[in-house]
């Protein structure tokens, strides 16, 4: 339960404004108005209502007259502004009681009229006084308690008010009554009152559709209810509503109470035990900062580290409990230590200290200084306090003996600056924020913030703009909160920049941020700036460190491994280690894994705009790059000679003057070549430009895996496409071709066949204008199934003898074993079948003979089918199982999914429809070389299969999704399909 920033804490200590007919009160939890005792004061026009808002608002801080139009007007205040100001204030002094608007160093101020006096801080009393009831057990009165608070709002809060502040205010109380309602409704179901909550849950759920939290509790409530059924409805109406609205799946705690209603799981049936918490108390001293108005999400964090902080009073000596949170500038360190703090000051009534260590500027907060400060808030007199560090520490902790205060230490440089700070006794806590990871923070509990989730992100970006606004323009929202990271900062910044400028729409903001050389330019609004944070944390590197970052930052990919890191810096791997652990503990970079480190997508970009600044000469950067591509082309190289052996494609690769990652076995290979998949994919996109370009293409060729195995052929393509396109316009013939030939591969696994006939026709003429033969072989090869798949069988031959020729010619038994298969399959079309089974036993027996498992998994595919042409059905089902297991355990996907189709086709033709629908339904699910055209054959056999165990309903289906594939691709077996659907559609 969120008890929202809280009002002033003078109106508790102040007295009650009285007159002769009853106290001052306020009501923001509705219309702004204001009564003493029974009578209804007039608040005046709606501006003056607006200035009043504002002042209850504040905290009972001076709010100057600036900070009062901006917040009535925002960015294009009317040009008396100030003297409205000053007249609404006038007359809202004549209206209330004297000394509650006060005029200070040109500000104005609202002094506490007394306990009770705003419905907002009775509210947050009422649902403080829950949580503690709630916490000992107390569910009846808990609920009480918060429909009492929950019976203080009237209608719309700050209704009519205008202004940005009171829009931004009224979000944050709307989301405010929101969590209320959630928590009561929450104990209504610890309370079994499950029928009664599923009509008001309904009602709130239609009103606020993407809010989980309530869905989860609407599906509780049904299955509760016993309504099981209804409850799986749910869930499945919120699974389809985030997707379509943005794009995500629900949140783990959804997906979890679903699994659970479908496992019928006891343990729903009942209400958990609530968890005890220490009575609040007065407290003294109270430094905390206020909490942001509009702080969204953050829901584990803040349970995670309350749940820390609240351990410190929960048993007799228990000693001080520390939690250190870490994470780069922006990430909403201090936001969260605040919100946390103030959601604990029950548990710390003698106390809360705050201080700002300064640690990421130059000079940061002496301890001895801070030391002196904390003395005198906790009552030493300035006489008392002590000279030197060491005995200002002691005293401190002598002070707090017996106390429970927390203390928040906010932005600290180190452990050595926050070690005297600490409390260092049981019953209290400290909560520290700082940019560098406190390992050597004994005894602290370590938490890593990351930036929002895309929910979290939305909602904030939302409460600031306003839904109004977000609301018709939810796409380009979310591609604003993507393009700022999901960094708490610089969506704060966006939506405020935004929020100021009416003649905008979200996709004005989203346009300007789209292009990354801008970005961080435009990811500021006043003296917010993401720049300027990360440069606070950039300035106080090492010359190594800085160094590091910038050179790293140059590299795409979602991650980078320690080996390819060494490569960039041209560093032993363990003083790269070192180097980049010294980054994560400034969190500068994060570690993804052990041996794998990323950066923040903002921190990327400003890492590179560090390298073009401060990396001189410039050509240390393109060395560092060119040292990367090689790192990988060596590396993938090695891969493909293990999984070809004695296949010359890698001697027809480019050098590389970088020494590559060797390996002890295939596994271990390939586990390197997909795991690394993305980045070096993203390394070879990169080299569009420069002396890299051909080795980026040839390690396309040494990743060829990749496209084949179907996980990562989209950016497989979209490199191939780049690269190309460079190539071509570079006038490099030989890069061009093999670019082609890539591309060409990519289309024909797609089913493609007129674009990757295209590529392979010019890859081939390219590259026999340069008397480059591996290209040659390779495009030809792809030209042959493309002609083979479509019928024409005189060109087929023709292509796929070259290719064997080629491949013969150079000495590559592998490429040579490979078009013997490809032949096979061609005469099998034939009718040729003792040489189709002739032809595909010659190759797999190379395959053998070399050691290959891959390649021989495509020859036993080939030996399969022509088998099973041949009439000899066993042994083509042998050769077809074995290739299964084969492809399946190299990773190649779409293989696998093929020669699913192809069993499903052998087991239909042996009368064995439920094996054969079995086979078809795992290709579907998988995928399968040749795209929508063998989706089509498939559907078919799938549909044939179904018809075969009486299941017409689900055969017709397939059959018309296989006969508009098949329609589409032009494919002679349409006409078998459409003969299979014509009887049952005969009336």
């Amino acid at each position: 339960m969120d008890g929202g920033p809280r009002v002033p804490e003078q109106r508790r200590a102040g007295s009650v404004a009285m007159t002769e007919t009853g106290p001052l009160r306020f009501g923001v939890l509705g219309p702004v108005r204001a009564w003493r005792g029974e009578e209804t004061l007039s608040t005046g026009s709606p501006q003056q209502r607006a200035l009043l808002a504002a002042l209850l608002l504040r905290e009972g801080r001076t709010a100057t007259a600036a900070e009062l139009i901006d917040a009535l007007w925002g960015s294009e205040p009317p040009s008396q502004a100030l003297a409205a100001v000053r007249t609404y204030a006038s007359r809202l002094r004549k209206i209330l009681d004297p000394g509650v608007l006060v005029s200070e160093s040109g500000g104005y101020a609202v002094r506490s009229p007394g306990e009770g006096a705003l419905d907002l801080a009775v509210a947050q009393d009422l649902a403080a006084e829950a949580e503690k009831a709630r916490g000992a057990g107390d569910l009846g009165r808990a609920r009480a308690l918060l429909n009492q608070a929950l019976d203080l709002w009237d209608g719309e809060p700050l209704a009519g008010v205008p202004g940005p502040y009171a829009e931004a205010q009224r979000a944050r109380l709307d989301e405010w009554h929101l969590v209320l309602l959630e928590s009561r409704l929450d104990l209504d179901l610890e309370q079994g009152c499950h029928s009664e909550a599923v009509s008001e849950l309904t009602a709130l759920t239609a009103a606020h559709p993407l809010r989980e939290r309530l869905r989860e509790l609407l599906m509780l409530a049904l299955y509760r209810s016993g309504r099981q059924a209804e409850a799986l409805a749910v869930y499945a109406d919120t699974r389809r509503l985030l997707a379509e609205e943005l794009g995500v799946d629900p949140r783990p705690g959804l997906s979890d109470l679903q699994q659970r209603i479908l496992q019928a799981d006891p343990a729903l049936a009942e209400p958990s035990a609530p968890a005890t918490e220490s009575p609040s108390a007065p407290v003294r001293p109270a430094q905390l900062p206020a909490s942001v108005p509009d702080f969204t999400g953050r829901n584990t964090f803040v349970t995670e580290l309350s749940a820390v902080l609240s351990s410190a009073s929960e048993a007799e000596g228990r000693v001080m409990a520390v939690s250190a949170l870490a994470g780069i500038g922006g990430v909403g360190k201090t936001t969260l230590a605040v919100h946390v703090a103030h959601r604990a000051r029950t548990a710390f009534p003698d106390g809360q200290l705050y201080v700002d260590l300064q640690g990421a500027g130059p000079r940061p907060a002496e301890p001895e200084t801070v030391l002196g400060s904390f003395l005198r808030a906790l009552g030493t007199a300035d006489s008392a306090i002590p000279d030197s560090l060491e005995e200002r520490a002691a005293l401190y902790r002598s002070v707090l003996d017996g106390r429970r205060v927390l203390v928040l230490l906010d932005n600290a440089k180190d452990a050595a600056q926050v070690r005297p700070l600490l409390p260092g006794t049981e019953g209290c806590a400290a909560l520290v924020t700082s940019r560098v990871r406190m390992l050597d923070l004994a005894g602290a509990h370590l938490v890593d913030l990351d930036v929002m989730s895309p929910d979290e992100a939305l909602a904030l970006f939302t409460r600031i703009v306003g839904e109004e606004r977000v609301a018709s323009e939810r796409k380009a929202a979310l591609d604003v909160v993507a393009a700022c990271g999901f960094l708490p900062l610089a969506i704060r910044i966006a939506a405020s920049r935004l929020a100021a400028r009416r003649t905008w729409t979200v996709s004005v903001l989203a346009a300007k941020l789209a292009d990354e050389r801008r970005r961080l330019d435009e990811l500021q609004a006043g003296d917010l700036a993401v720049k300027a944070t990360f440069e606070l944390g950039y300035g106080q590197l090492e010359p190594p460190q800085a160094r590091a970052f910038r050179l790293l930052g140059l590299a795409d990919g979602p991650d980078i491994s320690l080996a390819a890191a060494a490569a960039v810096l041209d560093l032993p791997p363990d003083d790269t280690e070192d180097l980049l652990e010294s980054l994560v503990d400034t969190s500068l970079l994060e570690s993804a894994a052990p041996g794998r480190y990323r950066f923040h997508d903002l921190v990327r970009l400003y890492a590179r705009a560090c390298a073009e600044r401060d990396e001189e000469p410039a050509r240390e950067r393109e060395a560092a790059m060119s040292r990367l591509l090689d790192f990988y082309l060596a590396t993938t190289a090695g891969v493909y000679a293990i999984e070809r052996p004695g296949d010359r494609t890698v001697a027809h690769l480019a050098p590389t003057s970088y020494q590559g990652l060797s390996f002890t076995g295939r596994a271990e290979a390939l586990d390197w070549l997909f795991a690394e998949a993305q980045c070096l994919l993203s390394c070879a996109r990169q080299q569009t430009t420069g002396s890299g370009l051909g080795r980026a293409v040839d390690l396309l060729w040494a990743a060829k895996d990749l496209a084949e195995s179907g996980a990562n052929a989209k950016q497989y393509e979209t490199a191939a496409r780049a690269l190309r396109d460079a190539a071509r316009d570079d006038g490099d013939i030989r890069a061009e071709s093999r670019a082609r030939t890539a591309l060409s591969n990519v289309h024909l696994a797609a089913g493609r066949y007129s674009e990757a006939d295209e590529e392979a026709r010019c890859a081939v003429a390219l590259a026999s204008a340069t008397g480059d033969i591996a290209p040659v072989s390779w495009a030809s090869t792809d030209r042959g199934i493309i002609a083979l798949s479509q019928g024409r069988y005189e060109e087929a031959e023709k292509f796929l003898t070259t290719a064997r020729d080629g491949y013969q010619a150079d000495g590559n038994r592998p490429g040579e074993a490979n078009s013997l298969c490809n032949l096979s399959r061609l005469y099998e079309r034939m009718n040729r079948l003792s040489e189709a089974v002739s032809l595909a036993q010659q190759g797999v027996n190379i395959f053998q003979q070399l050691g290959m498992t891959l390649r021989l998994a495509n020859g036993r595919y080939a030996l399969g089918v022509a088998l099973v042409r041949a009439g000899r059905q066993s042994e083509g089902l042998a050769q077809l199982s074995e290739a299964l297991v084969m492809f399946g355990s190299n990773r190649q996907r779409l293989w696998e999914g093929t020669t699913h189709f192809r069993l499903a086709q052998l087991h239909l033709t042996a009368r064995r429809p439920a094996q054969a629908a079995q086979h078809a339904e795992q290709a579907l699910a998988i995928g399968f070389i040749g795209g929508d055209l063998i989706r089509g054959n498939v559907l078919n056999t799938l549909g044939k299969s179904l018809h075969a165990l009486d299941q017409s309903d689900r055969a017709r289906a397939c059959w018309q999704e296989a006969l508009l594939l098949l329609e589409q691709s032009g494919a002679p077996e349409a006409s078998e399909v459409r003969g299979l659907l014509a009887p049952m559609e005969t009336p």
